[in-house]
């Protein structure tokens, strides 16, 4: 058993079942019905919430169990998704199919596997496709409420913009918000947020 299915193991979900309130805020910026891409996307609190608005989404994530609980999730909401069981760092990444990429709290990849998924992350989107990215501040360690003790696990402004100098900055935000996810992301949290588009 991989260290994600230990954790996500037991009938509780891990960061709750209603999705992240960056992706609720910013789900508008998405183009309408198109194929969304939720990456790692555990027990699929996200990628079952963007399939309720009505997208066509892939929900890729390395964990069986993850996964097994987020066609649970996805039952009792009467939506589909498509589920891919693979891990970000081998999976075969189709090219310029998605519409939008949805990353939120992928701060489990130390940098060299951060800078290949996020190239491919970008490779995956169409022309005009949207990413949406939400991870923690090197700030986040000293808060203590969720994501690893890795302080190179996470992003910076400065990373951001040069990771993704090649698509249209629609949105960049640092700051610091309560989060009350499950009960895994619990507290004042040091954020930053990103909306980008791959130029058409």
């Amino acid at each position: 058993m991989t260290y994600w299915d230990e954790r996500f193991a037991g009938e509780d979900y891990l960061f709750g079942t209603a999705p992240n309130v960056f992706l609720e805020q910013e789900v508008g910026r998405l183009p309408s019905g198109g194929r969304v891409l939720a990456v790692a996307d555990g027990e699929g609190r996200n990628g079952v919430f963007l399939a309720e608005k009505g997208f066509d989404v892939t929900s890729l994530d390395s964990s069986a169990v993850g996964l097994e609980k987020a066609r649970r999730l996805a039952q009792e909401r009467g939506v589909s998704l498509h589920f891919v069981h693979a891990d970000v760092a081998t999976w075969d990444w189709p090219e310029a199919s998605f519409d939008a990429v949805v990353a939120i709290f992928i701060q489990f990849a130390p940098p060299p596997m951060r800078e290949a998924m996020f190239e491919r992350m970008k490779a995956a989107l169409r022309p005009g496709g949207v990413l949406l990215l939400q991870g923690y501040r090197p700030e986040q360690v000293d808060y203590g409420t969720g994501g690893p003790p890795n302080r190179e696990n996470m992003y910076t402004r400065a990373l951001l913009e040069e990771a993704f100098a090649d698509l249209e900055i629609l949105h960049l935000a640092e700051h610091d918000r309560e989060l009350g996810e499950g009960d895994r992301h619990v507290g004042m949290s040091a954020l930053i947020d990103l909306v980008a588009r791959r130029p058409e």
